[in-house]
């Protein structure tokens, strides 16, 4: 049995273990339908000690934002692809966004929730607003390098490109559920993995060649 005076000692940890319940309870239920006492149960602690250091509700929600999206930034950060090809470097992004969506739907989930409040809890977050996004400025580094070696042709925006390559990996996930209930294929299966990943890198570096232009 955990005491309290343990998680007293250990604040961050605690911290910590609260936003990983709580970002489950968020991806499965939305902000409307998880709920902060479903959450201390999971936790085997109780509401006041959850306020006791988010707050809110809201600012618990905003602090699972905060920490899903502080851990993509991360990813974004620790991708080294500068020693490639500009073709190359553009497709090994592409692969590694696959994976790290494949890895994190909990983080895709989350987003489809936000999206659906308009962005209005992201919108509150000053951690947020100031985070940045370093994929921005690798992967106009990769369009520099690719157009002045003649390998990319279409003169491409990196927010366009970083959009081409989220929707596909997105959509993957996102929409696993009704694409299969319509289509009979689960997007998500094993079987499916490698082509679809191989089809993200493929689609990308095709845009950027202006095939078909």
């Amino acid at each position: 049995m955990t005491s309290a005076p343990e998680r007293q000692r250990d604040p961050d940890r605690t911290k910590a273990e609260i936003l990983e319940v709580a970002q489950q309870d968020f991806a499965r239920h939305g902000y409307a339908g998880a709920r902060v006492d479903e959450i201390a149960a999971r936790m085997r602690t109780t509401k006041r000690m959850i306020y006791y250091y988010f707050g809110s509700k809201e600012r618990l929600y905003i602090a699972v934002l905060e920490k899903a999206y502080a851990e993509v930034r991360e990813m974004e950060r620790a991708i080294e692809v500068e020693h490639l090809a500009p073709v190359e470097a553009i497709r090994t992004l592409a692969e590694l966004t696959f994976d790290h969506h494949d890895l994190h739907r909990d983080f895709i989930k989350l987003v489809t929730i936000e999206n659906i409040h308009r962005a209005e809890y992201i919108r509150k977050s000053h951690a947020l607003a100031n985070l940045g996004t370093p994929v921005l400025d690798l992967i106009e580094a990769i369009l520099d390098a690719g157009t002045a070696r003649g390998d990319f042709v279409t003169e491409a925006d990196a927010i366009d490109v970083h959009m081409l390559i989220s929707s596909l990996c997105f959509f993957r996930v996102a929409n696993q559920h009704t694409f299969g209930a319509l289509f009979g294929r689960d997007l998500t299966a094993p079987e499916h993995r490698a082509r679809l990943r191989t089809m993200v890198g493929d689609t990308v570096v095709a845009y950027l060649w202006g095939s078909g232009a």
